[in-house]
């Protein structure tokens, strides 16, 4: 295989990969709310809190992706 090809095969691959770092960011943000909402018995509020944070984390992964794509 030639040496562009496989760049852009591992290119391709990762930035297939962003949205699946995105969807995990979001899903672990919520289930981190979602316990200790339960553990201290406060309704949303660590819910919506943890959940920000994992949508910020999600927003961050695109933007490091952005970043390297403007090195290329």
């Amino acid at each position: 295989m030639k040496k562009e090809s496989k760049r852009n095969l591992k290119d391709l691959a990762y930035y297939g990969s962003i949205g699946l770092s995105v969807a995990i960011s979001i899903f672990i943000g919520l289930a981190l709310g979602l316990y200790l909402d339960r553990r201290f018995d406060t309704a949303p509020v660590f819910m919506l809190v943890c959940l920000g944070f994992g949508i910020a984390a999600g927003y961050r992964n695109i933007g490091f992706a952005i970043k390297k794509s403007r090195r290329l």
